[in-house]
């Protein structure tokens, strides 16, 4: 089961220079940083109610946040659903025909299992599907 929007993915070219603007926006400061190897990001997270916003910005030029800034603009990169068992929604899904770019679930930032969504199968949008692991 979905149970709300757990985050909006925000990719830019440096969080030292946008975090500032994001925390005058949102009226709050960020909660948390971390580097997340298996992606190749930095990100950071700012609570706003039950959701989240964050920051990812690329930490190799190889990365897929680096690819993204490459043919877009700094801006919204993806949408996070927080599920209750992200291998039955994996399963669910599949089943209904979307394309997952991860069939198993792998640890991603903020302490949670990831798997994403093809944008292909998504009209365009990229989907996160996160879980917390306990």
């Amino acid at each position: 089961m979905i149970k709300k929007i757990e985050h909006l993915g925000i990719a830019v070219a440096s969080i030292e220079a946008s975090l500032p603007v994001f925390e005058k926006l949102l009226g709050k400061k960020m909660y948390k940083t971390e580097i997340v190897e298996s992606e190749a990001v930095k990100t950071i997270f700012i609570e706003l109610g039950e959701s989240k916003i964050e920051l990812l910005e690329a930490t190799d030029p190889s990365s897929s946040i680096a690819k993204f800034l490459e043919k877009n603009r700094e801006g919204f990169h993806h949408l996070a659903l927080d599920v209750e068992d992200i291998e039955f929604e994996i399963a669910r899904l599949t089943e209904e025909g979307f394309t997952l770019i991860h069939t198993t679930p792998k640890v991603g930032a903020d302490n949670k299992k990831i798997a994403f969504l093809h944008p292909k199968s998504t009209n365009g949008m990229l989907i996160e599907l996160c879980e917390d692991v306990v």
